[in-house]
């Protein structure tokens, strides 16, 4: 599947991920660490992907370097068992 295949999904992702970005700041202001994670997790994942269409390097990699945080917190909380 090509890159051009894909970018039809990439207007249902962007909601996808607002919804998400919702739930994850919903989850910080009620205190829900782990939540707030799981939630920014895929919504950085989202943005990778849609950088990779539109090849803008700032905003891929920015949220490369997001989901790497995501993903060590997550592993950090289970680990350390909250």
């Amino acid at each position: 599947m090509t890159l051009l295949k894909l970018a039809r999904f990439e207007q249902p992702l962007k909601w996808v991920a607002l919804a998400l970005g919702l739930c994850s700041t919903v989850s910080i202001v009620q205190d829900r660490q782990l939540a707030a994670m799981l939630f920014g997790l895929p919504f950085c994942l989202i943005w990778v992907f849609c950088g990779w269409l539109r090849t803008e390097p700032q905003l891929k990699y920015i949220n490369i370097v997001f989901s790497a945080l995501y993903a060590y917190g997550i592993v950090r909380y289970f680990v350390l068992g909250a």
